[in-house]
């Protein structure tokens, strides 16, 4: 029986923020360790990080500095930083080591084994409404869940039994999906179609639920992810899409999405994981990709708009 006795993460934003509080208090500073280097590990280390209204300052291992690797380490970095991330952790990172990523793609598995083919990797998303504004990170009470675990968990490897008992001591929320590749897409479908759809117009979930135009948008674009996935064997349908409708009519009516803030408060977005994914598989298996290709172009117009020195735009 495996047991996580240390665990590392990479990437302390509105992702890492949510697990990074509860695994020091599983694990203590000297089980966890966020890895940064440079000016973030002077920031952190001084003035540490604020969580829901918390301030706090976690054990930073520098990546030039790894002194032993990690029974886990997690990945929770935007998708532009993955790997750099990947070369950042690698010192924390030995043959035993178990490795997750939380970005909500379908591919950040595949990049990570490209850096590392012999990890047991295991697939991962995470569900959790936050705000990352002006420093600072909070997220509702009793919120977040992290899906994880093998490509099927009929039963549950070593791997995925030690990690979930790490998540129940450090009160993690978390599920362990039969078939975690359709609950990886389905999440991948919500997120290209809400997230993106929600930045262009800059407006909070409620708009899903005021415009008939709108949500047809978001449903044309959620099918050609359907298409892409049905055309890879995974088992995502137009009955998914249908029951998804549901829950976006109960989402909170002034929530917004993580690219949406990101667009708001001038950050890159994780519009290449998202359209840029759908349209390059797109093209790979023929499928066409028309409300991706515009919401691509668009997201990256407001990027280049963000970008654009204040002097400039007078």
């Amino acid at each position: 029986m495996r047991e996580i006795k240390t665990a590392a993460l990479i990437g302390l934003g509105a992702i890492g923020g949510y697990v990074a509080p509860r695994l020091e208090t599983a694990l203590g500073q000297e089980g966890f360790t966020v890895i940064a280097g440079g000016e973030r590990k002077r920031r952190l280390e001084q003035e540490g990080c604020c969580i829901n209204d918390t301030i706090w300052k976690f054990h930073i291992g520098d990546p030039e500095e790894a002194e032993e690797p990690a029974d886990l380490v997690i990945f929770a970095v935007k998708y532009h930083g993955l790997r750099q991330a990947a070369k950042d952790a690698a010192g924390y990172i030995g043959k035993n080591t178990i490795l997750m990523s939380l970005l909500n793609g379908v591919d950040s598995e595949d990049i990570l084994r490209e850096y590392f083919p012999d990890q047991h990797i295991l697939y991962s998303v995470i569900r959790i409404p936050s705000i990352h504004e002006n420093g600072k990170i909070s997220y509702p009470d009793g919120w977040g869940e992290i899906s994880f675990g093998e490509a099927v968990n009929d039963q549950l490897s070593q791997e995925v039994q030690a990690v979930k008992d790490l998540f129940e001591k450090s009160g993690i929320g978390y599920q362990i999906p039969r078939d975690m590749k359709k609950n990886m897409w389905h999440k991948f479908m919500t997120n290209v179609s809400e997230n993106q759809i929600s930045a262009v117009l800059r407006m909070p979930y409620g708009i899903f639920q005021v415009s008939d135009t709108i949500n047809q948008f978001r449903e044309k674009t959620a099918k050609e992810v359907i298409s892409i996935a049905q055309a890879k064997g995974i088992d995502l349908t137009d009955k998914d899409l249908e029951e998804q409708k549901k829950k976006v009519a109960s989402y909170p009516f002034w929530g917004k999405t993580s690219t949406t803030q990101d667009i708001q408060n001038g950050r890159k977005t994780e519009v290449e994981m998202f359209a840029g994914t759908v349209i390059r598989m797109g093209k790979e298996l023929g499928i066409p990709t028309p409300c991706n290709e515009m919401l691509y172009q668009c997201i990256r117009a407001l990027e280049a708009w963000n970008d654009t020195p204040k002097e400039d735009k007078k």
